[in-house]
């Protein structure tokens, strides 16, 4: 009887072994810090979108299937043709930076399954791309309004990959070629506007400066006229006398003769 205990016990442990070794890959399962994941029921309520399992270590039915996320963030680049708001040819180099929406991956996977890159980002960047770059001329985009661009095209590329559960983080212009010989237009033509603009300054400058020694010669003009107006000859044999007595106290002065000088002023003999 206890023998026949032990081999069923051996055959139950040997049972539960074999099924650990066949379903355990399904049953245990560990998420990695940058990913996310959602479970298949085929035998209850198919994708379930709303619960998703953080990182670590996780327990489910061996007959549920595990659909794991990336959550990092992916860089994409992409080299494209587009016309200008003339009909030009420019091509652009883009880089895109971008990543899933951890908590809405379950909606991500209902749509695109796994293949929301190719089949959401690139089309959607492509797109917007094409529209912005034709509301402006090949000039403003190589050169005066390269920021404004890419700002308009990360705008609404990044709505569209918002409503699909995706963060886009950045969108970069890397390069623009044009043709050789509507970029040397292009360069000539800033050129010519640079040297204007500094043309401009130097005038500036020196009308500035005529303007400031206008003012600065009237300012001098005026001053002399108050200072004319205002000596009488009272005035200036009194500002005679007080220079004399000044120079008189000087220890190089010998003799001071009151009153024998032009217009009455003192007069100041001898020294050393």
């Amino acid at each position: 009887m206890k023998n026949n205990r032990k081999i069923i016990l051996i055959v139950i442990g040997v049972v539960a072994l074999l099924l650990l070794l066949i379903f355990g890959n399904r049953t245990f399962i560990i998420l990695r810090e940058t990913e996310r994941a959602i479970l298949f029921r085929p035998f209850s309520d198919g994708l379930s979108k709303d619960r998703v399992f953080e990182p670590g270590f996780h327990m489910i039915a061996p007959w549920n299937r595990v659909i794991r996320y990336d959550v990092a963030e992916q860089q994409r680049e992409e080299r494209m043709d587009v016309l200008d708001k003339n009909g030009l040819s420019v091509n652009l180099d883009v880089t895109v930076r971008f990543l899933p929406i951890p908590n809405r991956v379950g909606y991500l996977h209902e749509q695109f399954r796994g293949f929301y890159v190719n089949n959401l980002v690139v089309p959607e960047v492509r797109s917007s791309v094409r529209k912005v770059t034709g509301r402006y001329t090949a000039e403003e985009i190589y050169s005066t309004k390269r920021n404004e661009v890419e700002k308009a095209i990360i705008e609404e590329t990044g709505l569209v990959l918002k409503e699909n559960n995706i963060e886009m983080r950045a969108l970069l212009i890397r390069s623009i070629n044009l043709p050789e010989e509507i970029k040397n237009a292009i360069e000539s033509k800033l050129k010519q506007e640079q040297e204007a603009l500094a043309y401009q300054f130097r005038l500036e400058k020196e009308k500035s400066e005529a303007e400031r020694k206008k003012i600065e010669a009237e300012g001098i003009a005026n001053y002399n006229r108050i200072i004319n107006s205002s000596l009488t000859g009272n005035i200036l044999k009194q500002k005679g006398i007080d220079a004399t007595l000044e120079l008189a106290k000087s220890p190089n002065t010998k003799i001071v003769v009151v009153g024998s000088g032009e217009e009455g002023l003192p007069l100041i003999l001898g020294g050393n």
